[in-house]
């Protein structure tokens, strides 16, 4: 299977300064990271639990679909990656949520949208 880019072609460019709510802006930059096998993000999949910002660390507490997604490492790399481009984000920290386990009630409207239209259905 070939892993897709990630999504990293369409991450926005970091901010220059820390942003009036670093967390709205941590949510954001989150936003942009796609599941490396559809082109939703990891947000509108509903895979992000929390998200806590603390002098500069970020806490993402995120699941995933299955204990055995072969993608695991690829979302953790591009969430770690993504939130380090931020110079005002000193650390990234991930917690596994394995409780309550991921379903399709977590997705989005926008994610459901988004899936319609590559023709996937829930």
């Amino acid at each position: 299977m070939a892993r897709l880019s990630g999504g990293r072609d369409l991450w926005s460019a970091p901010l220059q300064a820390t942003p009036p709510d670093p967390l709205a802006a941590a949510w954001d930059a989150l936003a942009e990271v796609l599941d490396p096998e559809i082109p939703i993000s990891l947000v509108e999949l509903g895979l992000v639990y929390a998200v806590e910002y603390r002098d500069g660390l970020v806490e993402v507490s995120l699941t995933f679909t299955a204990t055995a997604c072969p993608c695991m490492d690829f979302i953790r790399e591009d969430v770690t990656d993504r939130l380090d481009r931020e110079p005002w984000i000193r650390a990234v920290r991930i917690e596994e949520i394995w409780s309550p386990p991921w379903t399709a009630d977590r997705i989005t409207p926008e994610g459901r949208r988004r899936l319609r239209i590559l023709g996937v259905s829930e």
